[in-house]
């Protein structure tokens, strides 16, 4: 081998260390770029197949939780409503006349006398409630029914009285008056044999009637307001039906008639 050939042998093994060299470098400067390529696209969110799902279930989620918003929402203003409708429902049983009214001494001394009359009579029904059960069971229909009238006419009463400005006394309190169930007359009630309350009940409770026909007329004859005097005649219309039933009944002793 001439010695130029030496020469150039010698220069090509020279230079392949440094090509692997360079080679070596490129390899790792791409290896390095698809690492950082990888990453950034980790980051990113590139490929994930889960991606849209998760979007999807989040848009969901919001979407339920103002469903769930608004359905709270619902419910409250339904429990509003409801505890409104049972606000005004409980206002319309004990109403009482949006107007003021202007009450007369007769129309007052109407109520004042009434109201004390109303709840004697609903005191004598209850104490036949405590008596047997089966003494005269037309009776305790009858005033089982009497019962609901004389309170849903208290509730009328006190309403004029409320709407007139006018205060409640009991200005009869301890006295004896015509179809005035007393204590004194409960009492004896309470002493009386099983077998003779009946009658008894049935005697108060008409004295009760009657009187307060003769009342209702005096009212509708003197009275001022026209809002009691309505009120009368009705009273008077069921007074006069109530006293009917209670003559008519079976085993009812004969009546003069009160009309």
């Amino acid at each position: 081998m001439s010695r130029g050939a030496r020469v150039d042998e010698q220069a090509t093994v020279e230079r392949r260390p440094a090509r692997r060299v360079r080679a070596g470098r490129m390899v790792g400067v791409v290896a390095t770029l698809v690492a950082t390529a990888l990453t950034v696209g980790l980051t990113q969110g590139w490929g994930r197949t889960d991606q849209a799902p998760v979007a999807a279930s989040a848009a969901a989620s919001s979407a339920a939780a103002s469903s769930a918003a608004a359905s709270s929402a619902a419910a409250s203003s339904a429990a509003a409503s409801s505890a409104a409708a049972s606000s005004a429902a409980a206002s319309s049983a004990a109403a009482v006349p949006t107007a003021p009214v202007v009450l007369n001494g007769t129309d007052d001394a109407f109520i004042q006398l009434l109201i004390p009359m109303n709840e004697g009579a609903l005191a004598l029904i209850d104490q036949l409630d405590t008596r047997k059960a089966d003494a005269d069971p037309s009776l305790r229909a009858l005033l089982g029914e009497l019962r609901k009238a004389h309170q849903a006419e208290l509730r009328d009463l006190r309403g004029l009285l409320a709407a007139g400005n006018v205060p409640e006394l009991n200005i009869h309190e301890g006295h004896q008056m015509p179809g005035m169930v007393t204590e004194a007359s409960l009492a004896e009630l309470r002493a009386a044999p099983d077998a003779e309350v009946p009658s008894r009940v049935a005697a108060l409770i008409r004295a009760h009637l009657a009187q307060t026909v003769v009342l209702c007329r005096g009212e509708q004859t003197a009275g001022g307001s026209p809002e009691l005097k309505a009120l009368a005649g009705r009273i008077q219309q069921a007074r006069t039906a109530e006293l009917s039933t209670l003559d008519n009944r079976p085993g009812a002793p004969t009546t003069a008639p009160v009309g």
